[in-house]
């Protein structure tokens, strides 16, 4: 879009008659343009699109058109442009003849035509009575030396650098352009929705003026955006023209006859086949070299670097034999001719060349591995403490061989059971004996209960099963125990042919008779339950064997599991294959641990069947124990070896640990720190750091970390349920407390 050229105003010409003419020119011409400008408004005004937008306040915005696109301003009415004009004349006859034009750019007419560009809209107070329409009208021309320079003259001077100055640029004169009041987006949506023409209006945001297509300018635009030419009248299918006449051409367009070049040798092509005879004859240039072939042959033990040897590395020949030792006779020789000659030296000569010629041409890749990087790397034991190291104290009261140690939830106090029969209370931090229980027979195995606020202990003597109360909790405490220790005369009596819920008035508890010796005794982390174990012997299978039917159903009966708080006994669900050694309880789930001799099987309380046979292929299961999380458990052998199972990952052992030369008696896992320990006949106890990660993907790491010694024999061991310490029970009666 063209912008129309104006004139500034410069008040310091003086004044002439040329000035004079041009304004009495430029008068006729403006009320030619007015009169003109006013038909084609009362046109527009007819169609319902271009309706015009009167605004009848002086300061209201005018919408202008400029020369090229032929619209007509029309804010306010006819009449007021022709008083405009008459004024633009009427000042040109005054002292300033070229009054025409603008003072200031600053200060625009408020209901005149646009100064600049086509459709553009300015704001000002018609303060000095001036107006645009003064300006020289000049034919439109396609020729941009017509096109006038945008009122804007900041160049390439990037608008951002004007965002917090109140002016947008400097005008033709130097003069600041001072910006738009901007209005709000409510101001201008209403405006938008009353003003017919808004959707041909764009913002220039150069000049900061908003500029009105007109008709044509919007069907140019149109016209483009749908691929066509911009001018309606150009017609890109026009016919061919053809602009050479061919009638009566019976000749060429040129009868010039050939040119002597054409049939003339050249002159510089001799010169140049002159020169390459004299190469020729010189010896320069040659046809009948061949390229010399090179020999194929090359030294084979040659080690000189410029030895070619078409892709093989140089290997070194192999060594000869060294001369041996041999018997010579001692006889004198008066000559060396007469010295006979060796008789090997051509056999030797031709090994020798046997050797070389039967040498392999392929250089061998030895592997150079260091033994140590085999080994796998494990942490430095200073990064995995604590853990027990050294023996803090002793616990001395037993006269016979200690059995079986257990630790109170709150590691308090720690419960042991001897060969002698009795059954004794430890306070752990001072080794003070608290209590003696006299049971009169071997003590198999003691158990507290996990609950903190029932303090009570399982002891497992010959037949019977005692539930002791140990008097360690708080008098509100001790009243629960006594009332749930409490049996009722007429449940005493209740299936005494296999076992007995009766009460025990000598040591203050209950006592569970049983057909059996029990072996075993293990709490389920609800301090409600509890299982035992009667494991069979020889003697006693071989008669089951003799009877037949009578055998499956002592072998299912070898494991019971009994509730306190409604004195019932009943079997497990399952027929055990094999003879049981050990049970255990899962630390969260309904699932029950049987190992026998040979494997341990899994079972589920709740659906009642196998979940999973571990087979840990060892001579003879001694014991196990149940990973905190779960999911791994250790199990010991009579043969030494320790088994590291992970259930997720197989049925078989993820990792077995012969440390032990003679039988492991007990195994156990810490509650807390990543420690279990083995303890085994051979007087030593072992400590090993064993890390389950959460991650399914990642391993266990174990690390073996101290070898305790100190018992003749350990018999058990036991974790402080809170602290990295380890119980130890040995045969010579005497219970060791290790610490970090």
């Amino acid at each position: 879009m063209g912008t129309k050229p104006r004139k500034e105003n410069d008040s310091d010409k003086p004044k002439n008659e040329t000035g004079n003419k041009k304004v009495q020119k430029l008068k006729a011409k403006n009320m030619e343009e007015t009169l003109k400008r006013i038909e084609e408004a009362e046109a527009a005004a007819d169609s319902p699109e271009d309706s015009p937008f009167v605004s009848g306040s002086d300061d209201s915005d005018d919408e202008s058109l400029s020369e090229d696109g032929g619209s007509v301003s029309e804010s306010g009415s006819e009449q007021s442009k022709l008083s405009e004009d008459e004024d633009v004349v009427q000042s040109s006859d005054g002292d300033n003849p070229t009054a025409a034009s603008d003072e200031d750019n600053d200060h625009s007419s408020g209901d005149g035509v646009s100064e600049a560009d086509d459709g553009d809209n300015y704001h000002g107070e018609n303060s000095h009575g001036e107006s645009d329409d003064s300006r020289e009208v000049v034919e439109e021309s396609d020729s941009s030396e017509d096109e006038v320079a945008p009122r804007n003259t900041i160049g390439n001077v990037p608008l951002e650098w004007y965002k917090d100055e109140e002016h947008i640029g400097y005008d033709l004169a130097g003069k600041k352009i001072k910006k738009k009041e901007r209005q709000s987006k409510l101001d201008s949506f209403l405006a938008s929705v009353d003003d017919s023409k808004n959707w041909r209006k764009i913002y220039d945001e150069y000049n900061d003026e908003e500029v009105e297509l007109t008709k044509d300018e919007t069907k140019l635009i149109g016209r483009l955006l749908k691929g066509k030419a911009p001018h309606a009248d150009f017609d890109p299918y026009a016919p061919y023209v053809d602009w050479f006449k061919w009638d009566g051409a019976k000749h060429p367009i040129s009868n010039a006859p050939e040119p002597k070049r054409r049939f003339i040798p050249s002159k510089w092509e001799s010169k140049m086949v002159l020169r390459y005879v004299r190469a020729i004859r010189k010896g320069l240039i040659k046809f009948d070299d061949k390229p010399k072939e090179e020999s194929r042959l090359y030294a084979l033990w040659d080690d000189s670097s410029s030895a070619e040897r078409q892709g093989l590395a140089y290997i070194p020949a192999p060594k000869p034999k060294l001369p041996g030792v041999l018997a010579i006779r001692s006889q004198f020789v008066h000559a060396l001719r007469t010295v006979p000659a060796y008789d090997k030296a051509v056999q030797e000569t031709f090994d020798r060349c046997l050797d070389l010629y039967l040498c392999p041409r392929v250089r061998k890749k030895r592997i150079n591995i260091d033994p140590e990087s085999l080994k796998p790397k494990l942490p430095s034991r200073k990064d995995l403490k604590p853990y027990p190291t050294t023996c803090y104290l002793e616990y001395k009261g037993h006269k016979g061989p200690v059995m079986t140690i257990s630790t109170e939830p709150t590691g308090q106090w720690i419960a042991s059971g001897s060969k002698d029969g009795t059954v004794r209370i430890w306070e752990v931090e001072t080794g003070r004996c608290l209590r003696i229980w006299d049971l009169g027979e071997n003590i198999e195995q003691v158990a507290w209960n996990p609950l903190p606020e029932l303090p009570m202990l399982a002891v497992a003597a010959g037949h019977d099963v005692f539930i002791l109360n140990t008097s360690c909790g708080s008098d509100e405490q001790q009243k629960k125990i006594e009332e749930l220790l409490h049996v009722e005369p007429q449940m005493a009596t209740e299936d005494s042919g296999q076992y007995d819920w009766g009460q025990d008035d000598r040591h203050g508890g209950i006592r569970l008779k049983h057909f059996k010796t029990v072996t075993k005794v293990e709490w389920h982390r609800k301090g409600d339950y509890l299982s035992t174990l009667m494991p069979s012997d020889i003697l006693f299978r071989a008669m089951n064997a003799l009877i037949g039917s009578l055998c499956s159903i002592r072998e299912s009966r070898s494991v019971l599991i009994h509730q306190l708080s409604k004195r019932l006994t009943q079997r497990i669900p399952f027929k055990t294959k094999g003879i049981p050694v050990s049970t255990a309880f899962h630390p969260t789930r309904s699932i029950f641990f049987t190992a026998t001799k040979k494997d341990v099987r899994v079972y589920d309380l709740l659906k009642q069947k196998l979940i999973k046979k571990l087979e840990a292929g060892v001579r003879e299961i001694s014991s196990i124990a149940i990973h905190p999380g779960g999911d791994n458990a250790i199990v010991g052998s009579r043969d030494g070896k320790l088994c590291w199972f992970d259930m997720d990952l197989s049925s078989r052992p993820y990792r077995v640990l012969r440390c032990h030369p003679k039988d492991i008696t007990g195994v156990a896992y810490h509650r807390s720190y990543p420690l279990f320990a083995s303890c085994s006949d051979d007087c030593t106890a072992y400590v090993f750091h064993g890390m389950v990660y959460s991650d399914l993907n990642q391993n266990p790491l174990i690390v073996p970390l101290e070898i305790l010694r100190g018992h003749s024999r350990v018999m058990d061991c036991k974790f402080h349920p809170r602290q990295p310490w380890l119980f130890t029970a040995g045969a010579d009666s005497l219970i060791k407390l290790y610490c970090h």
